[in-house]
C-alpha cells in the first residue's frame, strides 16, 4: 500500500482523531499521531474570539499543511465544519464538514464533503427563565456541551464546555444580576458535540472511499465525481428532468475521465419530479 507505515499527523486539536483514526488504521495503514501543542484556533473560533479570515476550504488546508509542516509529516488530514442556515432546506440548520487529505510524496490534494441537517446548532439570548429549560432539551443538553457569555458580541466574560445543569444555573442566575441577560449557544468543538463528531466521521469515510479509488488511466487516486449531467427521462412522457442522469468522473493528474449513466440506480423518474406531467 502507498501510505503502510508512513507517519500522518491529524491536525487537531479537539480530540477529532477519536473518529479519524480508527478509519485511517482501516484503510490506509499509516502510523497516525497528533500534535498536542498545535493551536488550530488560531485559524477561527465557533465562539468568536477569533474571527476565520478565509472560506472553510482555504482555512482547511491551512490547518492541514500547518499540522504537517510543524511536524515534518508529508502526510496529512483535517476537517473543517461550519455552520448555519441548510443551503436549499429553509429554515433548516446545518453542519457542513469538509475533510481533506494531502500526500506531499505524490502531490495528492484529496477532498470530501458531509452536509447534515443532523446538528443542534442554537443559541439564544434570555432575560429571564421562562424557556431555558425547553431550550437546553433542544439543544441536546447535557450530552452536547452549551457557551454561556453576557451577551451575543464582544462579551466581557465567556464560559464554554459546559454540561453540568447546576454549574449552567448558577452562572446564568450570576449574569442575569449583573448584566441582566444571559447569552446561550451550543458549543460546536468537536469534543463536546457528539453530534458533529458523527458527520465528520461521515465526511472521513466518504474521504477513505474517493482515496482508494484509482484513475484506469494513470492509477492516481482519488479518481471521482466532479460533474453531473442531468436529465433522467420521465416515467410517463421520456421529456428530460432535472434529476441527474450521469456522473463524470475526472482525473486531477491526467484528465482523465469517464461518464457513469444511472447512477442512482434508475433509468427513468418519477412523473412527480417532471415539469412537464407535473408543472
Amino acid at each position: 500500500m502507498d501510505f503502510l507505515g508512513r507517519k500522518l499527523i491529524i491536525a487537531t486539536k479537539h480530540n477529532k482523531e477519536s473518529v479519524i483514526a480508527p478509519l485511517i488504521e482501516q484503510h490506509l495503514g499509516a502510523d497516525w499521531m497528533v500534535d498536542p501543542n498545535l493551536d488550530t484556533d488560531l485559524l477561527g473560533t465557533f465562539s468568536g474570539e477569533i474571527e476565520r479570515e478565509d472560506d472553510p476550504l482555504t482555512t482547511l488546508k491551512k490547518k492541514c499543511l500547518l499540522a504537517m509542516k510543524k511536524n515534518n509529516c508529508d502526510l496529512g488530514i483535517a476537517s473543517e465544519g461550519s455552520f448555519g442556515p441548510h443551503p436549499t432546506l429553509f429554515f433548516t440548520h446545518a453542519d457542513d464538514e469538509w475533510v481533506v487529505f494531502i500526500d506531499k510524496k505524490q502531490d495528492l490534494e484529496i477532498y470530501s464533503r458531509e452536509l447534515s441537517t443532523q446538528t443542534n446548532f442554537n443559541a439564544k439570548l434570555f432575560t429571564n427563565f421562562s424557556e431555558f429549560g425547553s431550550f437546553l432539551q433542544k439543544c441536546l443538553f447535557p450530552q452536547h456541551a452549551m457557551i454561556i457569555k453576557n451577551q451575543k458580541d464582544n462579551p466581557t466574560w465567556m464560559e464554554k464546555g459546559i454540561d453540568n445543569y447546576q454549574q449552567l444555573k448558577i452562572l446564568a442566575e450570576d449574569s442575569l444580576k449583573k448584566y441582566g441577560a444571559f447569552y446561550l449557544e451550543t458549543d460546536m468543538r468537536a469534543m463536546y458535540n457528539p453530534s458533529r463528531m458523527k458527520v465528520i466521521e461521515s465526511a472521513t469515510q466518504k474521504l477513505m472511499t474517493k482515496i482508494s479509488s484509482k484513475c484506469p488511466e494513470c492509477q492516481t487516486r482519488g479518481f471521482d465525481v466532479t460533474d453531473v449531467v442531468r436529465g433522467l427521462p420521465c416515467e410517463w412522457c421520456s421529456s428530460s428532468t432535472d434529476s441527474v442522469l450521469a456522473h463524470i468522473l475526472k482525473c486531477s493528474k491526467c484528465s482523465y475521465q469517464e461518464e457513469v449513466k444511472f447512477p442512482n440506480g434508475k433509468k427513468v423518474e418519477d412523473p412527480m419530479y417532471c415539469n412537464r406531467c407535473n408543472p
